[in-house]
């Protein structure tokens, strides 16, 4: 079980980066953008949480919690439903436009789905293949670290436009 336990404090770290880049955080700190090209904190976070979801939905069996939670809907943005930011241009980015507390009900529901799975695996489960699209096929192993890494990756440039956001608001 100590797989589990280390892929739950790693989620859980993603968890207070989230929480504290959403503390206080107007339209103004969401939307920012250093540069034209550049994501903003709202599409970081949504983005996280997109691909979080969409990637741990298939895993145990279910519907995504955008989907089958109504979060597509609150959200109410101008692409597809199964749409996680891959790929988006800079007009997309700038689309998500909404609030700090929204941003979090998703984030938080998602990332209750996956804490709740995790200790589910025993060792043994982490080698099951989970995608045979790529050479080697994925294990879930694989599959959970790299939805943690691009998370954490995600997460911190969140921070850090957060921290450029307020250096420009001095």
């Amino acid at each position: 079980m100590l797989s589990s336990d280390l892929l739950l404090d790693g989620f859980d770290r993603v968890r207070g980066v989230v929480h504290s880049v959403l503390i206080g955080a107007g339209p103004g700190m969401l939307e920012y953008r250093p540069d034209p090209a550049a994501n903003t904190v709202a599409w970081l976070v949504w983005h996280l949480a997109r691909i979080q979801d969409a990637q741990i939905a298939p895993i145990i069996d279910a519907e995504e919690v955008w989907i089958a939670d109504g979060w597509h809907e609150r959200f109410a943005l101008p692409f597809h439903r199964r749409a996680t930011g891959y790929g988006h241009t800079a007009d997309e980015v700038a689309a998500v436009r909404v609030s700090a507390e929204l941003l979090r009900g998703y984030f938080d529901a998602v990332h209750a789905r996956t804490v709740a799975y995790l200790p589910t695996l025993a060792d043994a489960d982490y080698g099951r293949i989970v995608d045979t699209a790529w050479d080697p096929p994925v294990t879930l192993a694989v599959r959970l670290v790299s939805i943690l890494a691009d998370d954490l990756q995600h997460a911190g440039q969140a921070a850090y436009v957060r921290g450029l956001a307020l250096r420009a608001a001095r």
